[in-house]
């Protein structure tokens, strides 16, 4: 059966008039920069003065984005999916925690996500974000090379076994662990402790997911290098590839730290070097696993091309299909629908604690062009397609 990602039948065969009405309002509001700031004002406002905004927060964006305040909450949602033979990436999405107790809470919590995946054939990967296991400060002082005081290196030592901790789980459940990127200034201390942990738990396949951010320059030469690593060494390369979430960030701090910015010019060099990634990891089938997290359709189908034209069958365990949870379900819903092995990232985590990677959420999809008015134009070409029944 031939893709169409058109088809809104399928693509929302998952949401009832009720969802998609909701949708089209909180789309609406994110295709304006100035509604996000607006929005993003009074939540903080709201919040400091106590003001009873959880249940709304809940019921409208948090509803469209995130499964649940705990793994529990999530079980409908993974239900809802698997019905649509999509699989679910349970996401503890809690951000900007400083102090070792907040680390050992996340790593708890993040050990839960792996030993829930173990009891389900309906999650695949668990994930993480290691700025939720790390002070960002730290990281960006091992990243820099710099000298760390004795405090700082107990510290580190901490992260490191936090780390090992997660990957060891994952490795003996059995449950693939994907590292999320983040930004280039600490990035290459990821790098680092990805390499390391694949080097300990990828010796019979992929476990230990690294992520490339591919706006990103250079990219292409770091898969390059750890190919010739891996074959050297004889482990096995779990990457995640995706486009990235903070391209407005790393351009803002080169131009006022005055350095080169490490971000593709146009977005013709990130999707040229997107598809060359995914192109690589295809001619490197034996040594490298995918998750192709992608929104972008020409991507989706160009991967797709690639499994047909190396006869790779749609759903090899090897390579996955991912996109958020409330995003591009015309991706997701018409490729599993073929038979492809396709996932939503459901982000969990208590509704005020999650607000910061919600508020980011919206402010991606205002600078990712041509994302919400695509979104848009499919939800209403499905409500037409409804009225006319």
């Amino acid at each position: 059966m031939k893709i169409s990602f058109d088809n809104t039948e399928i693509a929302f065969s998952g949401k009832s008039d009720a969802d998609l009405t909701r949708a089209y309002i909180l789309f609406n509001m994110v295709s304006s920069m100035q509604m996000v700031k607006i929005g993003k004002k009074l939540t903080d406002f709201s919040i400091k003065l106590n003001l009873p905004i959880k249940g709304l927060i809940k019921a409208t964006i948090f509803k469209q984005f995130c499964g649940g305040e705990t793994i529990a909450e999530c079980d409908k949602t993974i239900a809802n999916l698997a019905d649509y033979k999509i699989k679910t990436i349970l996401d503890y999405s809690v951000e900007g925690k400083e102090s070792e107790l907040e680390f050992e809470r996340t790593t708890t919590q993040l050990i839960a996500t792996i030993e829930k995946a173990k009891t389900s054939q309906n999650i695949p990967f668990s994930v993480f974000k290691v700025t939720g296991i790390a002070r960002f400060n730290l990281l960006e002082k091992v990243n820099s090379n710099c000298v760390l005081t004795e405090a700082e290196k107990q510290e580190w030592e901490k992260v490191i076994s936090r780390f090992d901790h997660i990957c060891k789980t994952a490795f003996l459940s059995g449950i693939p662990v994907l590292i999320d990127a983040e930004e280039s200034w600490i990035q290459d201390a990821i790098d680092e402790l990805a390499l390391k942990m694949m080097r300990l738990y990828n010796n019979e396949k992929a476990i230990v997911y690294n992520t490339l951010q591919m706006y990103r320059t250079g990219r292409i030469n770091y898969l390059e290098e750890l190919l010739m690593k891996a074959k050297a060494e004889k482990f096995f390369i779990g990457m995640k590839l995706v486009r990235g979430a903070y391209m407005e960030k790393e351009r803002t701090r080169a131009i006022e730290m005055n350095y080169t910015s490490p971000i593709h010019v146009d977005k013709l060099g990130v999707d040229k070097d997107y598809d060359r990634a995914l192109l690589f990891c295809i001619e490197n089938f034996y040594e490298i696993s995918i998750c192709a997290g992608t929104h972008n359709e020409a991507s989706a189908l160009y991967l797709a091309e690639l499994m047909d034209e190396f006869k790779i069958e749609k759903n090899n365990p090897k390579i996955y299909f991912a996109q958020l949870l409330g995003m591009s379900d015309h991706i997701s819903y018409n490729m599993a629908k073929v038979g492809y092995n396709v996932a939503k990232y459901v982000p969990y985590g208590p509704v005020k604690e999650i607000l910061p990677y919600l508020i980011r959420r919206a402010e991606e999809n205002t600078s990712v062009a041509g994302q919400t008015s695509r979104e848009l134009s499919l939800i209403l070409k499905e409500r037409k397609r409804r009225k006319g029944h």
